[in-house]
């Protein structure tokens, strides 16, 4: 096989449909574990005036990959090993050989504490990502939830799309942390006691406080970080970042040779345009590298 791609997201499918443009041989590993499909409507992608939501891209994006006549196989990869012209994959006990791999595993979020958080993403009262959906939310009444030091950028961007951006720590503030509620103040962002839970009610989204009170709000960004699915490349020894990003060149290729990744596990920010264009770049790669396939 020319291309193993483990991840069935926007950029492991568009990696797909680029090789197999290519009349490259190509399978997908699909663990059915994509981050897209939790969106509920997307309005920054090219040629979806009216939006798209997760499901419906990925189901298209499904659909002209089989037209294409790639394989998918449904599950996980369990171990990848480096041999000789290439890798092999175990899944569900079975190995697959390929000569490269591309790796579009992507993130997993952490999430604030709520009971039913898919239920509130679905409805668009929580959100994840304000470069994505901040438009969406002018003039609303916002919260961003989160450890200070890493809640701060996203209130301070949102500052821009409302003027009601509230920050809602996670812990106490504690002490040292003087310049960083400088800057919630210059950009007017308030900020309350720690947050208890968060709850649905009437069409808003509630912070329940440790001190007793409570906040309404029209929608809350969760600002709580993530985790990189990188363990497969950090088994092979791949460089990655000090977040555990996989490390990849201007051709999307790890400092293991043959070794590929696109989209989220190779960058914090988190764009199905931006896995489309790494998948691009990388797809391009990998057939400039394989032998011609002459028809």
């Amino acid at each position: 096989m020319d291309a193993l791609i483990v991840g069935a997201g926007p950029g492991g499918l568009m990696t797909a449909i680029y090789l197999g443009r290519f009349k490259r041989k190509v399978a997908i590993i699909d663990a059915n574990a994509s981050r897209a499909a939790l969106i509920p409507e997307s309005h920054n992608l090219p040629a979806f005036t009216h939006g798209i939501s997760g499901v419906e891209l990925l189901a298209r994006m499904r659909e002209q990959v089989a037209a294409l006549g790639i394989h998918l196989v449904e599950g996980r990869v369990d171990t990848l090993s480096k041999e000789t012209g290439g890798f092999v994959a175990s899944v569900r006990g079975t190995n697959i050989r390929a000569t490269k791999v591309v790796l579009a595993t992507g993130i997993v979020d952490r999430h604030p504490p709520m009971k039913d958080w898919v239920s509130a993403v679905a409805q668009s009262l929580l959100r994840y990502c304000p470069i994505c959906d901040a438009f969406e939310s002018c003039g609303k009444r916002i919260g961003v939830v989160g450890p200070l030091d890493h809640a701060i950028g996203k209130a301070r961007f949102l500052r821009g799309f409302t003027e009601e951006v509230v920050l809602i720590p996670i812990n106490d503030i504690q002490e040292g942390k003087g310049s960083l509620v400088a800057k919630t103040h210059e950009a007017e962002v308030q900020i309350t006691a720690a947050l208890a839970r968060l709850e649905t009610r009437d069409g808003q989204i509630v912070a329940r406080l440790v001190d007793g009170s409570s906040a309404e709000f029209d929608v809350i960004y969760a600002a709580m970080g993530s985790e990189v699915r990188s363990e497969l490349s950090l088994a092979l020894g791949a460089d990655h970042t000090a977040e555990g990003f996989l490390t990849v060149d201007q051709k999307q290729q790890s400092t293991i040779s043959g070794l590929y990744g696109v989209g989220d596990v190779v960058s914090d920010l988190h764009q199905i345009s931006v896995a489309f264009g790494h998948a691009a770049v990388a797809a391009c790669h990998i057939h400039n590298e394989l032998p011609l396939n002459y028809s």
